[in-house]
């Protein structure tokens, strides 16, 4: 088993993992910890080859999840925010009965766009991953200014994710390559046509990564699913709105389980 960075906290009797996004640690949840620690037992995890977890180099996207599992409470809840949320799914795909419900958040089943289908440009992530080669500071606050832009704190906003950043050790570029590869090949929209378990999809109506119009789309794909799009948030609504954010994730989970 790889070493990876798994802390748990809280004083509740329900399990809830939470998976970090891109370039990112466990460290962005900060905002929330306080929050939510009093209703559940919080598993903060760093991805593999991310902050603490630096044992591994790039992996796909089933990889990442089957380093993962063994760590895994029985029938969690899974938390994952972009490219975390599409490890969330693939774990709640791979074993299903150990999963009480998953919460996907700021992402889609599938980031890049093409056909009809709205997402991030295949040559922009493409562009991502050729700059990480050469100025991978600069190619990082790109990318986390992304994430903030439109809110009525974005400037704020960028200073904590960057100090997230900052604080744990620098992923590997391999690492991060393959992050971004991840998001640019990754389609789950098939198979989570099959999901078994209780699924809400929270997004940021401001997102510049994951467009509004999926959040419709999604809710004709998978009527069984709930959707929440909080109006004044982009790609991270848990630093933005964190109350609101919270609110919205403990309703769900008080109904689901």
């Amino acid at each position: 088993m790889s070493s990876l960075y798994w802390h748990t906290t809280g004083a509740g009797n329900r399990d809830l993992v939470l998976l970090h996004g891109w370039g990112l640690n466990a460290e962005v949840w900060q905002n929330i910890v306080p929050r939510l620690s009093p209703h559940f037992r919080l598993h903060l995890v760093d991805l593999p080859g991310f902050g603490r977890s630096t044992s591994s180099g790039p992996l796909t996207l089933p990889e990442m999840a089957q380093q993962l599992l063994p760590y895994l409470p029985e029938r969690a809840v899974l938390l994952g925010w972009s490219l975390g949320a599409l490890v969330a799914s693939q774990l709640a795909l791979l074993q299903p009965e150990r999963v009480r419900a998953l919460i996907s958040v700021a992402s889609s089943p599938c980031f890049t766009a093409h056909d009809s289908w709205a997402g991030i440009k295949p040559e922009t992530l493409e562009s991502f991953q050729q700059q990480l080669s050469e100025n991978y500071q600069r190619t990082v606050e790109r990318f986390l200014a992304l994430q903030t832009m439109g809110t009525d704190n974005a400037r704020q906003d960028m200073r904590q994710l960057k100090e997230v950043v900052l604080s744990q050790p620098a992923p590997s570029i391999a690492v991060l390559q393959g992050g971004l590869e991840i998001l640019r090949q990754a389609d789950l929209r098939p198979a989570l046509d099959q999901l078994s378990v209780p699924f809400f999809r929270l997004y940021g109506a401001l997102d510049g990564l994951v467009p509004r119009r999926i959040a419709a789309e999604l809710d004709s794909r998978w009527p069984q699913s709930r959707s929440v799009v909080m109006e004044k948030a982009a790609h991270a609504p848990f630093i933005s709105h964190p109350e609101a954010f919270c609110q919205e994730v403990m309703q769900f989970i008080d109904a689901a389980t």
